[in-house]
């Protein structure tokens, strides 16, 4: 489908503009279903998306990051992404909602998340807050706090492991003392 932008389409007639609808800088969507094509999506006003995400339910995924094969992101803080997915190398500290590392992917640094799905490799500080699921080919070494945890046959799991992930590092239990009162 050519754009406006690029000169007139020969099959075009007024009633075909006047039954589909236009996108804020006045592209023609011919289906005329009211949707927004990708290409007015990407360049519909702040207005319009500010209206849209009142009304709209989130999308399913939400913002993800990809970090590519043979890509490294180092020293950077990650936050307010649903979901990254690491197929390189991401040396950095995250909150996030979720975390997929590929069988060629690795984790360096500090995470705190609510699902994990390790295929690759983590080392570092990681805290989950919900799910933590370490497949076969995955390798997670460190601090682990977790709140639930799936470990598939050959994945690995090693360092500091610790239940309950819910914001406070779980303290033992230790027993009084004979004639020293808690306070």
């Amino acid at each position: 489908m050519a754009t406006p932008f690029f000169g007139k389409r020969e099959n075009e007639t007024p009633t075909a503009l006047r039954t589909g609808t236009t996108g804020a800088y006045g592209g023609v969507n011919s289906a005329g279903n009211g949707a927004a094509s990708a290409a007015q999506a990407a360049v519909k006003a702040p207005v319009d998306a500010a209206a849209n995400s009142a009304t709209a339910p989130a999308r399913e995924g939400g913002s993800k990051l990809t970090v590519g094969p043979n890509i490294k992101l180092k020293g950077v803080e990650i936050t307010d992404c649903d979901t990254l997915v690491v197929e390189g190398l991401v040396e950095a500290t995250m909150d996030s909602r979720v975390i997929q590392i590929s069988e060629q992917g690795a984790f360096k640094g500090s995470a705190e998340i609510d699902v994990a799905e390790i295929r690759g490799e983590f080392n570092g500080n990681l805290t989950v807050r919900q799910k933590l699921v370490i497949y076969s080919t995955g390798k997670v070494t460190g601090i682990i706090r977790y709140g639930k945890l799936v470990i598939e046959e050959g994945g690995q799991l090693s360092g500091e492991i610790l239940f309950g992930a819910l914001g406070a590092v779980v303290k033992p239990v230790v027993p009084a003392k004979p004639g020293l009162q808690a306070a």
